[in-house]
């Protein structure tokens, strides 16, 4: 009904102004908003969805931006001067926080590092609702607790880097509801978050809804975690809608190829294909891929054998004296044979990268074995790693900031072939370098580009093909997939087993996605407070877990 619309905008046109004349970001772009409803914008990076809900809180950058025609209608009690897409300076200082709020998806980046937490939210009170200080802070507290952080009356004087990811997302949202607003736009509130910790999100953002009669905009490249708080979807890609309807009738009929493909590119909970559907799957007509069942034989030989393993952290005091400590890995012992992929998941601060790390001789173990074909490299000194970590490599969760920008990516990726001595010359290094790209789908043009120039997915494939640069026996995949729009995460889980197979290699796969691991791993371990809380088989674990911790991050699995 048109008395319920609260927000309407209408064939919406977006451009920039780049080096190379004007790009189109957004192109004639129509949906409502009503009253009370959650309404979807989902789409793969670069495909406009932020660009349309910073249009409408007006957070893009002027002179760079420029409107190319439509306009939106912002409560209809509004006037039609207060409802263009270029409202006044004063009109916007009303509208943000006070009726229009938005959570980032980055709160770390989104939040003032030199200021505390409670000192962030005071000011938002202040300025909108006219509160003292005193009575700022009491609110503050208050909303803390509404949003269910622990501890509100300490963490308001704690900063951002004091909390956990899960936290920071939580006082972001105090932030945005603090003035209780018509509108909330949340804006990928969830990627990158343990399992456990984007349910709890979205249960709070869902509570909160109902609680002050809120709209809200969920913004997300992840279609799988719309189903329980949607209630209409808007698909977009490359700027424009391709589809939209009620999450009901698109979840489970989809009538765009896009649609179909983005749901099918996801990973099925408690299903292992043969490989991964794609977007390119999908427009070539295939739509299902067979189940298959992998595991590696017993007797298959031992590559890496973990045995009590330790790292022990210690709190002193201005004295130099112990205080306390902490056992970030406590006791851990497992096995890796040759040619499988072994998952490791487990939340937060469970001590999944502490132990990739130890692995890897980054970070020295405080006590316990690290056995690598026999030999135990815990009491390896540095120079003796030199000849192991030729063998063992990683694949960082963030490939932009693993990738030094200075250097093209032939450098990149020619630098562990000079520092290992491999091939004659610069002109093999360069065609050995060229066949790598090649291998992870990379045109052979790269070698004179930069890291910038790419996209998410290249540059992750990018440094992959510098992970298999000095031909390693074992890589830890950490996080890898974790934030990549879903159908570029299958290409590269794809890519991961191909190359797996072609090359004999053997990996370590962490991720907080349980569904993803369950596709990538022959054995899953659960590991929860530096302890390994179960290990065994991927349809053993996820399918009939012993462990009570394993059936809560299983049961928080969205879709499942």
């Amino acid at each position: 009904m048109q008395e319920d619309i609260l927000l309407k905008i209408n064939d919406l046109g977006v451009s920039f102004k780049t080096e190379d004349g004007i790009r189109r970001a957004v192109n004639s772009v129509s949906f409502v908003v009503r009253k009370g409803k959650t309404i979807a914008v989902v789409g793969e990076s670069g495909s406009g969805k932020s660009v349309s809900s910073l249009s409408i809180m007006q957070l893009l950058r002027k002179g760079i931006v420029q409107f190319d025609h439509g306009d939106f209608t912002l409560f209809p009690q509004l006037t039609e001067q207060e409802t263009t897409v270029a409202p006044t300076s004063e009109l916007l200082t009303k509208l943000r926080g006070h009726s229009i709020a938005m959570i980032f998806q980055e709160p770390m980046t989104s939040l003032n590092p030199v200021l505390t937490c409670g000192e962030q939210l005071m000011e938002a009170l202040i300025q909108h609702l006219k509160l003292s200080k005193k009575e700022a802070r009491q609110k503050a507290i208050e909303l803390f607790e509404e949003v269910k952080l622990p501890r509100a009356a300490e963490m308001i004087d704690q900063y951002p880097h004091q909390l956990s990811g899960g936290q920071r997302q939580r006082v972001m949202i105090a932030m945005a509801i603090s003035c209780k607003p018509k509108l909330l736009i949340a804006d990928e509130p969830t990627t990158a978050l343990d399992v456990t910790v984007q349910h709890t999100i979205l249960q709070l953002l869902k509570e909160l809804q109902v609680k002050y009669d809120m709209a809200m905009i969920f913004i997300t490249h992840d279609l799988g975690i719309v189903k329980d708080i949607a209630d209409e979807i808007v698909v977009m890609r490359h700027g424009e809608v391709m589809e939209s309807g009620l999450a009901h009738d698109i979840l489970s009929a989809p009538q765009h190829p896009y649609t179909q493909g983005l749901l099918a590119c996801r990973a099925v909970p408690g299903k292992k294909l043969e490989r991964m559907l794609t977007l390119d799957d999908v427009e070539k007509g295939i739509t299902s891929m067979p189940e298959v069942e992998s595991s590696i034989p017993a007797d298959t030989r031992t590559l890496i054998e973990i045995n009590h393993l330790f790292k022990t952290y210690e709190k002193k005091n201005i004295f130099g004296k112990t205080t306390s400590t902490v056992n970030a890995v406590n006791d851990v012992s497992f096995i890796i044979r040759e040619g499988e992929t072994i998952g490791l998941v487990g939340e937060s601060g469970c001590g999944k990268t502490t132990l990739s790390r130890m692995l890897l001789g980054l970070i020295p173990s405080t006590s316990g074995e690290i056995k690598y074909q026999g030999v135990d490299l815990a009491k390896e000194t540095m120079t003796d790693w030199r000849k192991w970590r030729k063998d063992l490599q990683i694949i960082f969760q963030d490939p932009y900031s693993a990738l030094n920008p200075k250097h093209t990516v032939g450098e990149a990726l020619m630098e562990p072939l000079i520092v290992y001595g491999l091939f004659e010359n610069d002109k093999k290094r360069k065609q050995r370098v060229i066949e790598l790209l090649e291998k992870v789908g990379m045109p052979s043009s790269a070698f004179d580009r930069y890291p910038h120039e790419f996209s998410g997915g290249q540059r992750q494939r990018i440094v992959i093909a510098r992970a298999l640069a000095v031909e390693p026996k074992f890589i830890i995949c950490d996080e890898s997939v974790a934030a990549l729009d879903v159908s570029v995460q299958a290409q590269v889980l794809n890519l991961l087993n191909d190359l797996k197979r072609d090359f004999k290699l053997t990996y370590l796969f962490i991720s907080h996605d349980l569904s993803v691991v369950y596709q990538m791993s022959d054995r899953i371990m659960v590991m929860n407070k530096g302890k390994i809380e179960e290990i065994g088989e991927a349809k053993q674990v996820f399918h009939n877990p012993k462990s009570e911790y394993t059936k809560s991050l299983l049961a928080s699995i969205p879709g499942r």
